[in-house]
């Protein structure tokens, strides 16, 4: 009896910590479900990196991108993802009371959020610009914002009422920021004379100008006692500034590019900056003097933000979220599974593997098709990738990109195979059906290359402007290319010899695609409009209509019954492929839809966006099962 006891009080203890230390990694790290839009089944990474903000009590980080990620900060694992927003978050702030986060928006909107249920409360009337920055005032009563229309609008946090609008700048704002006692709001704009201003934050009158930058102010942050304020600026430099006789101070030189972000330490005695550069810099505030520089981040850093005590700074950029120690400049800790603008998506022929190319992150990654897991990235002197392609035997991929010629990785390895001596930049490749050999569209001609020696075999020459998309016909004979010289050519592949030029898209031809039969191929054109042409004589068959913005990519399912359509505008839409009638839109991205890629089996079409996202929608649901 005692034995049994023993072992089912061990059992217990042994469950209790499966849940406690198991459990919440487990599905801390399953996000791909969260937040995810009707109609798709998973989404493949968590967009980019935009402002971040720990809340007041530090008991959580929030990070703006695709929507608001929480982090708890105890363990800095995710525990939430705000959405709502049809585009962008730019930028977020916390209510002093920390119950209420504010974000603002590239849509135009501006979104106040119940942090105790994670729900949207309310939506401040619309910009018709983007809104750069938010900022409450410390007595949490008056929510600032500056937008794209050159003004800065005050709202009363609870009843989402405009308040006053303060106008002046000739500009976009970029930054506003409140003063520590609540008397003095601060807004930084890239007008004309690259100002800062200086408001009476209750009455909206005009205190004071700051001039002295030679360019448009990015960031502004208060010391917490009030008396001097940081700018950082497109000019690469931080000034000082005494707020009381609106003297400048200091000026901060030595990041060598723009000056995203700037954040005091709660103690006053350090100012942290970000810039694009890719570095991080502290520096003394009394003396100006720097005093160390932080690397690690790839690509620039357009966050820095302490944590309330003082211990902790958190920088964002690129693909990541980095945690510092605020003393000893040591790095603690990284927040990965962020990812950068999604140029190009494309399943490996067994549909096993899903590739997504970044522009301008230089990477590629690799995703398991059918769970949405991150398998692995490519990285190194890859250049920004525009395009990515896999051989029909699925063991090579192609990446065409802003930097380098063609080049090949082995899909198992991640190793480099080729690289093709050629121009750059390329913006499109694609494979012919044998794979033996590889097209590449630049500046005004089209490289054929051979998969195996790595020699060029040909240039087609003919366009007159940068060729955008190829697709070879499923027989091989034909290779199809469209260009922003309004045109679409096709060319013998054999031979390289001109056979066909079609007329008709205005802006630019972004994407062509064959249908599995070769007879129709469909085209995507910067003037928002979709073709469907005959293959063999080249004539207009059918114009579906009803993208408002360039459509970027097309794709045709497997089977050639459905056409897909992804359009700057941020919408895929889906016709029937004969008739050109209209199905149904797939909306979930918050920025311009840049590629699209049905899965081999025609169940799944994953879509790339700006957004930093790959989302996989569910084309064809099981039947539910027969009753019994």
């Amino acid at each position: 009896m005692i034995k049994k006891t023993l072992f089912s009080n061990f059992l217990t203890l042994l469950i209790l910590f499966f849940m406690l230390h198991l459990l919440p990694n487990t599905f801390a790290q399953d996000n791909t479900q969260w937040g995810v839009p009707e109609g798709a089944r998973a989404r493949l990474g968590r967009g980019q990196t935009g402002e971040m903000r720990y809340s007041p009590d530090g008991t959580r980080l929030a990070v703006a991108g695709i929507g608001i990620w929480l982090y708890d900060t105890a363990t800095y694992q995710e525990i939430s993802l705000l959405t709502g927003h049809s585009a962008e978050i730019f930028n977020i702030a916390f209510s002093p009371d920390g119950k209420t986060i504010a974000s603002g928006c590239y849509d135009g909107t501006i979104r106040l959020w119940d942090l105790g249920t994670g729900t949207h409360k309310t939506r401040l009337t619309t910009y018709k610009v983007s809104v750069n920055s938010v900022a409450f005032s410390p007595d949490g009563q008056t929510l600032a914002s500056g937008s794209d229309d050159g003004t800065v609008r005050l709202w009363d946090a609870h009843t989402a009422e405009q308040k006053k609008t303060l106008t002046g700048h000739t500009d976009n704002v970029y930054s506003v920021a409140f003063s520590p006692d609540g008397q003095t709001l601060a807004s930084g704009s890239d007008d004309d004379l690259d100002t800062i201003r200086l408001w009476d934050a209750h009455t909206g009158e005009h205190k004071k100008t700051l001039t002295g930058h030679a360019d448009g102010i990015l960031s502004l942050s208060f010391t917490p006692d009030g008396r001097t304020l940081a700018s950082g600026s497109y000019d690469r430099t931080i000034h000082l500034w005494d707020v009381h006789t609106g003297e400048h101070k200091k000026t901060l030189t030595g990041h060598a590019d723009n000056v995203w972000s700037v954040a005091f330490n709660p103690d006053g005695r350090t100012l942290a900056s970000g810039s694009e550069d890719g570095t991080v810099r502290l520096w003394d505030v009394h003396t100006g003097e720097h005093k160390k520089t932080l690397t690690g981040h790839i690509g620039g850093v357009y966050n820095v933000a302490f944590s309330p005590d003082g211990q902790t700074l958190a920088t964002s950029g690129g693909r990541e979220v980095r945690l510092w120690d605020a003393h000893t400049a040591e790095h603690q800790k990284t927040l990965t599974g962020y990812t950068e603008q999604v140029s190009s998506v494309a399943f490996s022929p067994d549909g096993q593997t899903l590739a997504s190319g970044s522009d301008p992150g230089e990477t590629v990654d690799f995703w398991d098709g059918d769970t949405g897991v991150h398998k692995k990235t490519l990285t190194g002197d890859i250049g920004r990738v525009f395009s990515i392609a896999f051989s029909p035997d699925g063991q090579t991929l192609a990446s065409g990109t802003g930097k380098n010629p063609p080049h090949l990785w082995d899909v198992h390895t991640g190793t480099h195979k080729q690289a093709f001596e050629g121009p750059a930049p390329v913006y499109c490749v694609a494979f012919s059906p044998d794979g033996k050999t590889l097209a590449s569209g630049g500046w005004e001609e089209i490289g054929l290359w051979d998969t195996h020696t790595g020699g060029r075999k040909k240039i087609l020459e003919g366009h007159t402007s940068w060729v955008r998309s190829l697709a070879f016909s499923p027989d091989g004979q034909t290779l199809a290319s469209g260009s922003d010289d309004d045109t679409i050519r096709f060319w013998e592949a054999r031979t390289g010899k001109l056979t066909n030029i079609l007329i008709g898209h205005a802006d630019g031809v972004k994407s062509v695609a064959f249908s599995p039969d070769g007879k129709t191929l469909a085209s995507g054109g910067g003037d928002g409009t979709l073709r469907l042409w005959n293959a063999d004589t080249g004539t207009s068959k059918i114009t579906p209509t009803g993208h408002t913005d360039s459509v970027s990519s097309v794709a045709l399912s497997p089977d050639g019954k459905i056409l897909a359509s992804g359009s700057r505008d941020g919408n895929i839409h889906l016709w029937e492929a004969d008739t050109g009638e209209y199905k149904k839109t797939l909306t979930g991205h918050t920025f311009w839809v840049t590629s699209l890629a049905f899965s081999p089996n025609g169940k799944t079409l994953a879509s790339g966006s700006l957004d930093g996202t790959v989302l996989l929608w569910e084309l064809f649901q099981a039947p539910p099962p027969t009753p019994r």
